[in-house]
């Protein structure tokens, strides 16, 4: 694969001569592929890391891609995906984390999978918008998506077969019937993140192509994610995962290419990977200090005053942002907390801090640890244990090990090569260009 030099971040890409277009408006159809926790160097510099991903190197090396792309706080898959199909951090789009804010353990560890969450305009509903078609298989925050002319979203409850009776009942009408006859394959196969269930995930992407050439179609595979939690970034079985996924995005070209020859494929990532080693038991400091009142009988909370909310950096959340004392109270509990090394605390944001980096309004403060640590335990165990996985994500933005994936590839994308570090702001506002819809909303400008 043909390399640029690297370009010294965004700043530098800024400066970049645009790339010059046709002189006629560019409306080409879009396939968005996100392979959840893939690490750009796993693609760029495969060769050095034995990794045998050629479908991937070959979309490099035919048109662009980013060194790195910087992402948003926290850098996990929900609010991350939102800035992916929006242009904008979460602070706007309002998918502040995977899962919901829940301090008295309410709401069954219940994420945001939810569309009407979203509180600005989508790729979606541009292209929609503009009189095309829309389809996404297991993209995030996609559950009602009334811009999503053909949707299967990404949603669960109990990890079991009888999820795709769920999932059946809030995807498009009909649409589910219509790619299980197309393709002999069962809906239940795609539920999980095993390998075997994104090939499921990619059949299914497959046949809604060749039926309804959709002129913008995303797609979530996120079984490299599974694995390097389970495994550790570089562990063998990871590195596995990535080449059969490797193998279904070149399936996936080949089908969108026949189907429409102008297709542009984008390939995505929401975040990198660090190995993991500790878990800090937040919440448990929180009820010493009296901050949580936990119930005996069923070991949740039952009363708070302030409580964290996230893994590799955790939000706090105050019950009164305006409270004074507790705000007091908890910054001395935090800086005493990050005074200890052991603890693994690289940083504490304030609210100021936070909404410099986009970061969700609910949060008074947030903690950072050190790559290798996160928020975890339970309640009454100690401080600091071993981690029950080999790798994480969610640290702040500017780690780089949390650097995501960027890709763009198809007629109209010259051979340019690298882009140098971009942020994730400037992907939607890229594709709605190439896509020729307008996306006025997205913070982010146009790469090309």
């Amino acid at each position: 694969m043909r390399k640029a030099a690297f370009l010294g971040g965004l700043a530098a890409v800024l400066v970049l001569p645009a790339i010059a277009l046709p002189t006629m408006a560019w409306a080409a159809p879009v396939l968005m592929i996100s392979l959840d926790g893939l690490r750009p160097a796993d693609v760029l510099d495969a060769d050095k890391r034995g990794l045998k991903v050629p479908n991937l190197r070959k979309l490099a090396a035919e048109g662009v891609y980013a060194s790195g792309v910087r992402n948003a706080l926290p850098t996990v898959t929900y609010p991350n995906h939102t800035t992916l199909i929006t242009g904008v951090w979460p602070a706007r789009h309002g998918i502040a984390s995977n899962n919901t804010f829940d301090p008295l353990s309410q709401n069954m560890g219940g994420w945001y999978w939810y569309a009407s969450d979203i509180k600005v305009a989508t790729l979606w509903d541009a292209v929609h918008k503009a009189g095309r078609k829309t389809a996404s298989v297991y993209w995030p925050v996609s559950v009602g998506a009334t811009s999503v002319d053909y949707d299967i979203p990404e949603y669960w409850r109990a990890h079991i077969a009888e999820d795709a009776k769920l999932l059946k009942a809030v995807s498009t009408p009909g649409l589910v019937d219509e790619l299980e006859a197309a393709t002999g394959r069962q809906l239940v196969e795609m539920t999980e993140e095993e390998p075997q269930n994104n090939v499921a995930r990619a059949v299914f992407a497959e046949a809604l192509i060749k039926a309804k050439k959709p002129a913008f179609m995303t797609l979530h595979l996120a079984a490299l994610d599974h694995a390097q939690h389970g495994f550790g970034p570089d562990a063998p079985q990871s590195r596995a995962v990535l080449e059969t996924l490797d193998g279904l995005v070149g399936d996936l070209v080949a089908t969108a290419r026949k189907a429409e020859p102008g297709v542009v494929v984008a390939i995505v990532s929401d975040h990198g990977f660090a190995p993991l080693s500790h878990a800090v038991n937040l919440q448990s400091a929180f009820v010493e200090a009296g901050l949580i009142t936990m119930n005996e009988r069923t070991g949740r909370p039952s009363a708070w005053l302030a409580e964290p909310w996230g893994g590799a950096s955790a939000a706090v959340v105050l019950a009164d942002p305006n409270d004074a004392a507790v705000k007091a109270r908890v910054a001395a509990l935090l800086a005493k907390l990050a005074a200890d090394p052991a603890n693994g605390i690289a940083r504490i944001a304030d609210a100021s801090e936070i909404s410099k980096m986009g970061g969700t309004p609910q949060a008074s403060f947030w903690v950072d640890f050190k790559p290798g640590y996160e928020a975890g335990g339970r309640p009454g165990g100690p401080m600091v244990s071993p981690s029950g996985t080999k790798g994480t994500h969610g640290y702040f933005p500017d780690h780089p090990e949390m650097r995501a994936t960027f890709i763009l590839a198809g007629p109209g994308v010259p051979a340019r090569g690298s882009l140098g570090e971009i942020d994730m702001r400037d992907i939607a506002p890229t594709l709605a260009k190439v896509m020729g819809v307008a996306l006025p909303s997205a913070d982010g400008k146009p790469l090309l």
